[in-house]
């Protein structure tokens, strides 16, 4: 609706005859630029009863992240670390609570759920309190290639989809929005439908798998730790894992490989079972 006017907005759809609360979203320099006197305080004195989501990346994004009064940054020239929540709890909101780390999306999610639902009269605000991922890895990058060069011993997360257990339904997708977050070609012949994929500009805020986990969607997402300069013990336990690996899925791959292969004499007589042949078929079946 404008820039920090989704509180006022918002207003003008929660009627007191509405069946469901009205959700209005801002960001942390909109909420300083109008936002706090236009959309929450006016929410406060209508008894307006809204629920407001201020995204706080600490910086005005909208324009080009200048420091706002929530900024955590130190300035010596302006006045910051001013908390959004005790802004809202100063003009009168009583239901408010910030939320430090957005990423664990099925707490998120619950916090939601209880917003939603009380019984509590008036606005209610949840300001979501993270650092923007993009801005983050302008800052991490270049440390973490500079430490790599070093020698230093670093360890990045990187998720990924299992494209066997995919099922090509793109729920994820269309409730991540991520980039790094795609499709590509399903690898069974068997299966048409594309499969998700992760590409390699995953940074490993793992919000993609928290919100298939948190929705409940498939068990496809997992994650795994790219360990650079890996000392002795990250070469034998890499080491030993492939091991149990490999011996682990011998029995799979001796069944598929005798699926795959064409029967040698069609013709002859199959040799009589022993016991221990029974024993192996009851314990693959």
């Amino acid at each position: 609706m404008g820039y920090g006017l989704g509180s006022a907005g918002g207003a003008a759809l929660n009627s007191k005859d509405a069946d469901r609360r009205t959700i209005a979203i801002m960001g942390d320099g909109g909420f300083w630029h109008n936002g706090l006197t236009s959309g929450v305080g006016n929410a406060v004195f209508n008894k307006n009863d809204q629920l407001l989501v201020v995204v706080d990346n600490a910086y005005s994004a909208a324009t080009g992240g200048q420091d706002v009064l929530s900024s955590r940054a130190e300035s010596p020239l302006r006045s910051t670390q001013h908390p959004i929540e005790k802004a809202v709890r100063g003009i009168g909101v009583k239901w408010a609570t910030t939320v430090t780390n957005t990423f664990k999306v099925a707490e998120l999610r619950d916090l939601f759920i209880h917003a939603l639902t009380t019984d509590e009269p008036g606005p209610k605000v949840i300001i979501a309190q993270s650092e923007c991922q993009l801005n983050r890895q302008r800052r991490v990058a270049p440390e973490r290639a500079q430490a790599i060069s070093d020698g230093k011993r670093i360890v990045k997360e990187r998720f990924g989809v299992d494209a066997e257990t995919c099922t090509g339904d793109h729920a994820c997708i269309r409730i991540s929005g991520c980039p790094s977050l795609t499709i590509k070609p399903n690898p069974d012949p068997m299966r048409i439908d594309p499969v998700a994929t992760v590409t390699d500009s995953c940074v490993g805020c793992g919000v993609c798998g928290a919100n298939a986990h948190a929705a409940a969607l498939c068990p496809s997402f997992y994650r795994t730790d790219v360990v650079f300069n890996p000392t002795r013990r990250d070469r034998a336990l890499a080491k030993l894992r492939n091991g149990w690996i490999s011996v682990m899925s011998k029995g799979i791959e001796r069944r598929a490989s005798a699926i795959e292969a064409p029967d040698a004499a069609p013709d002859a007589a199959p040799a009589p079972a022993t016991a221990s042949d029974s024993a192996r078929t009851r314990v693959s079946a």
